[in-house]
Formats: structure tokens, sequence, C-alpha cells
């Protein structure tokens, strides 16, 4: 399973490369607010600062919601680095941007998936990745786990390369129940990540035998 870690900030992209365990980045234009980037040169610079950290794929989400702006970002998004990832939305023209991109060896990452017939469609146009929201659909009490199963199971039946990037993770679970279903990444905060290390039998291990050492010395 991909670590892939979804936020902006270059700290915590570079806490996280230096554990080892990071295989890339997502980020948005809110994530991206919310570091204070704005306006399109800067977020430009910010994505290509992001590929200079990290060694693994950076998707780069399009704000256009037509065929013709999409493509138009893609590729001044796809020339910044090799390691850009176009992010296009879940709608008909962002379907037919993916198969535009997918023509043409430019990889994608269909976004804001949150049904099986979504990400279906997004296999079928050559997504490279599909990010269905699983933290999401909990919100409003629903399944979202559920999708990624049912999403593996449609994409095993017939072979699909495009891979499960299980989005909106919000906590430790859902990587680990994510882990079981088969997705084939992960992206969600630092903290979800970092949670994997924590056990409390760890932590008193650790203690004991460090109290052990001491009492000789």
């Amino acid at each position: 399973m991909k670590f892939f870690i979804d936020t902006a900030n270059l700290e915590q992209i570079k806490d996280a490369q230096d554990m080892g365990i990071l295989d890339g980045v997502t980020t948005n234009p809110s994530l991206m607010a919310k570091e204070g980037i704005t306006g399109t040169d800067n977020i430009m610079k910010h994505y290509v600062a992001i590929c200079n950290i990290v060694e693994g794929d950076v998707s780069a989400e399009v704000i256009s919601t037509d065929f013709e702006g999409m493509v138009r970002e893609g590729e001044a998004l796809a020339e910044l680095h090799e390691q850009i990832v176009i992010k296009l939305p879940m709608v008909k023209d962002g379907i037919k941007a993916c198969k535009y991109f997918s023509d043409r060896g430019i990889r994608t990452n269909v976004t804001l998936v949150f049904s099986p017939g979504q990400a279906l469609l997004a296999a079928k146009a050559g997504a490279t990745y599909v990010s269905p929201f699983i933290g999401r659909l909990d919100d409003i009490s629903t399944d979202g786990l559920n999708l990624i199963a049912e999403i593996r199971h449609i994409y095993d039946n017939y072979a699909f390369d495009t891979q499960i990037l299980a989005a909106s993770v919000r906590h430790t679970m859902h990587v680990i129940d994510c882990a079981k279903l088969g997705a084939d990444v992960m992206t969600g905060p630092l903290s979800s990540i970092t949670g994997l290390l924590r056990h409390p039998l760890t932590d008193s291990g650790l203690e004991k035998f460090l109290a052990d050492y001491n009492k000789g010395n």
C-alpha cells in the first residue's frame, strides 16, 4: 500500500519524507489556500517545491470544469515536473479530459468519486488513480469503506490498471481498514500515518526495557 500525504504544508511533507515511507502527495486549492498560497504563479511554484521534496507522484488539481479549460490547465501542470499527476473532477468533461490525457501518456487522478459507477467510468477512461472520498461518505452516514470494497471487486473483475487511492482518510483505522480491503494508496493527514506508530504496549515495553537497563548503570 502506498502512503500519500494530503497537504500543501512543506514541513509536514518533509517530516513524512524523512520517515522513509512517503510515496507521494495529494493537494488541492483549499489546502494551498490554508498555507497562504494563492495566485496561479505562486501555486505553480509551490507544486514544484513539493516535487523537490518527495520522490513520488504529486497530484495537482485543475480548477476548470470544462474540457478545454481542463486540458489547458492540465498541460501546463504536466510541464512543471515529471512527478505531476493531473487531478480531474468526476464530471463528464473530466472523464473526457482523462481520456485525452491518458491517450497522450499523461497520468491522471480522477477525484471526488462517491460511487462504484463513477470509479468504473474513470477506469474506462484510463485514469492512473481514482480517488473515492471515504471520510465525506462517513460524514453523511454512508459506509465509505464499502465503496472501497466495491471498487476493488469491480477492478479485479476486469483487471483495470487504475489504482484505488483512498482519499478523505481521517484517522489511523481508516488506513488499516483500507489496507485490509486492498486499496492501492491512501492519502490523509500526517497524523493518520504517524498514528500507526502508537500502541500502549510498545510504550510500556520500551519504558521497562530502559528501566531495567538503567538498573545496572
